[in-house]
């Protein structure tokens, strides 16, 4: 059975953090800060991961909130992004940067749901700005076309709607916002606490060795 991942999204919590706040001044003690949580994040710690949710979950409903998506669009961009933060969070190389690169994943997420509804593109500030600029906020570079990145997309989706029910249960609940401990994750799920990391990290390389079977991500 084929599901669309965007349909299976609507069914995620996600609504706005609150308005996002300006960051005026940052400093080498905040980036260190920020890189242990992305690090500890991507080694499964549930609770660095909501650290980074709750963090930057207002940037990116402010960013959604600007391309004047539905309700249900806007739902599906956030989690998209979380999603894919997910699954890539192990490359990212400068995670002072992080920020930037959510910036540009929901920002695509809008543009893609409008292309696909045929609405015009919105007039936001970010909205103009160069291909090459946007790509420079990505950690790693982002050397995708849009038809490259769409073919990204839907072999996540397709390896996704091939995973049991229950393992598309559990990367729902993983990017869930607010996110979930892994204590509730567990109840709602039946599924021992001390299983859920091992799993996940089981989950997120197939979807890795997916992606690198048509050379559009590195496996490791």
């Amino acid at each position: 059975m084929t599901t669309d991942l965007r349909q299976s999204t609507r069914r995620w919590v996600a609504s706005p953090a609150g308005e996002c706040v300006t960051v005026l001044h940052r400093d080498a003690s905040e980036d260190r800060v920020l890189a242990d949580l992305v690090q500890r994040a991507a080694d499964g710690n549930q609770e660095a991961w909501r650290a980074i949710v709750e963090r930057y979950s207002a940037l990116l409903w402010s960013v959604v909130r600007s391309h004047r998506l539905s309700d249900a669009q806007a739902a599906d961009a956030v989690q998209a992004t979380w999603l894919k933060l997910l699954e890539n969070i192990r490359t990212i190389r400068e995670p002072a940067r992080l920020a930037g690169w959510l910036r540009t994943t929901v920002r695509r997420e809008c543009l893609e749901t409008l292309r696909r509804t045929g609405r015009e593109r919105p007039s936001d500030p970010h909205s103009a700005e160069p291909v090459a600029a946007a790509a420079s906020d990505l950690v790693d570079g982002d050397p995708e076309g849009s038809a490259l990145r769409r073919e990204r997309v839907d072999l996540v989706r397709a390896a996704v709607a091939d995973m049991p029910e229950r393992s598309q249960r559990l990367l729902e609940l993983l990017v869930a916002s607010p996110p979930l401990r892994y204590e509730e994750i567990g109840a709602r799920l039946g599924m021992p606490v001390g299983s859920i990391g091992p799993t996940r990290a089981r989950l997120l390389a197939r979807l890795r060795a997916t992606l690198a079977a048509a050379d559009l991500c590195d496996a490791a």
